[in-house]
């Protein structure tokens, strides 16, 4: 597989010249907290994503507690 399903037409080339340009914009210390930043928005998500289907399974469960009685 050539190319990553989200970058869609984008080549090793591109790749390695927007992380060289990221590289040059943030600098090599601030690109470390920057990826810990995501990592916490990704995880906060991914709970907040847990949280709601949670939420939703105990009120299916409720409903058929209810239904059963």
């Amino acid at each position: 597989m050539n190319q990553l399903l989200f970058l869609g037409n984008l080549g090793m080339q591109e790749i390695i010249l927007i992380a060289f340009v990221i590289l040059l914009l943030f600098g090599g210390k601030k690109i470390p907290e920057l990826m810990k930043g995501i990592g916490k928005g990704v995880r906060s998500f991914k709970d907040g994503v847990s949280g709601i289907e949670k939420e939703i399974t105990d009120a299916a469960n409720e409903e058929d507690r209810k239904e059963q009685k």
